[in-house]
């Protein structure tokens, strides 16, 4: 003899009582606290910590930026100035006459060449990559991506160090330069030394948000598309292409914006020959010691980032894509 069957679930669950309000004739509609669940005064630490080490040198920085240069020394005038940023296109001389001076737009134009150069670089070798990841076995998948973060598990600084072994004049490559025939070459402390650290430490950047956007397609799809007639750069454009594209943004900023203000790679594999604007602000803190030019060219790299999470966050809504900027 069976058990009778169960009766079916509800196919909308109730909602939650409401909780007795101890004034009399009124109800309180708050949801009961679930078991381990802690109120918002248990994030009040973590978020003093955090509006302390993010926010707090931000807003030092901001300050800074419209503060005075003292007349001898480093450090800074609390008096209101707008000359840090005049003075990043516009030079006063000892006579008073202010005229325009292109040489810190100069640095910030290489710095925008070596940054665009990078990012389109790490693109070109990504997708490829990406893709031929996100097209293996799963078990595959897993070791791909700890080769790809292995980098991560070293310092920055022994990694450039490193490349500075392999590019000077006795490095491995200057050896099989000389081993074929092809004599010794000056790579170290050069602008492709400098460019190459960058697509280097960046290459990562690009390839895992990629990998992470095609990681959860269906191929079956593309091979249907194959079945229906499609070419290969059809399918690549219309449907890959596509899907990979919050992933391709995403890269793209994370890679454009650290290399734009990168200040290692041309300090030890450019040998200080490149002045980039990440090493400019560290000369106006250090050698010329003009706080507050240093903090205002901070600032206007802030600036950039805001404006291009912005046209990420319009484009996002515009397109109806979520474009997360994370690895």
């Amino acid at each position: 003899m069976t058990a009778p069957a169960a009766a079916p679930a509800p196919a909308h669950a109730d909602p939650p009582p409401a909780i007795p309000d101890p004034k009399p004739g009124r109800t309180s509609t708050r949801t009961p606290k679930r078991p381990g669940q802690l109120g918002w005064l248990a994030s009040v630490p973590a978020i003093i910590i955090g509006l302390l080490f993010t926010v707090g040198p931000l807003v030092i920085i901001v300050m800074f930026s419209f503060m005075s240069r003292p007349p001898q020394g480093g450090g800074i005038v609390y008096e209101f100035s707008l000359e840090p940023y005049t003075s990043f296109l516009f030079q006063t001389d000892f006579l008073g006459n202010t005229a325009f001076d292109p040489r810190y737009l100069t640095v910030f134009g290489d710095s925008l060449w070596q940054a665009v150069v990078t990012t389109v670089v790490c693109l070109v070798l990504s997708f490829p990559l990406a893709l031929w990841m996100a097209t293996r076995s799963e078990k595959l998948q897993n070791f791909l991506v700890l080769i790809v973060t292995i980098p991560f598990w070293t310092n920055l600084l022994v990694r450039t160090y490193a490349w500075m072994l392999i590019l000077n004049d006795g490095g491995i490559v200057n050896t099989i330069s000389q081993a074929l025939g092809l004599g010794k070459h000056e790579l170290l402390y050069t602008h492709f030394a400098s460019q190459l650290g960058l697509i280097y430490t960046f290459l990562p950047f690009m390839v895992l948000p990629i990998y992470s956007s095609l990681a959860g397609f269906d191929f079956r799809l593309a091979e249907a598309a194959y079945d229906l007639g499609a070419k290969k750069m059809t399918v690549l454009r219309r449907i890959i292409l596509p899907l990979a594209t919050p992933g391709i943004i995403s890269g793209v900023l994370l890679v454009f914006m650290p290399a734009f203000g990168s200040y290692v790679q041309p300090v030890l594999l450019g040998g200080g020959k490149v002045l980039l604007i990440g090493n400019l602000i560290a000369s106006q803190f250090g050698d010329a010691r003009n706080w507050p030019f240093g903090a205002a060219l901070s600032v206007i790299i802030l600036v950039m980032l805001l404006i291009a999470l912005m046209a990420i966050a319009f484009y996002s809504r515009k397109s109806g894509r979520k474009v997360e900027i994370a690895l």
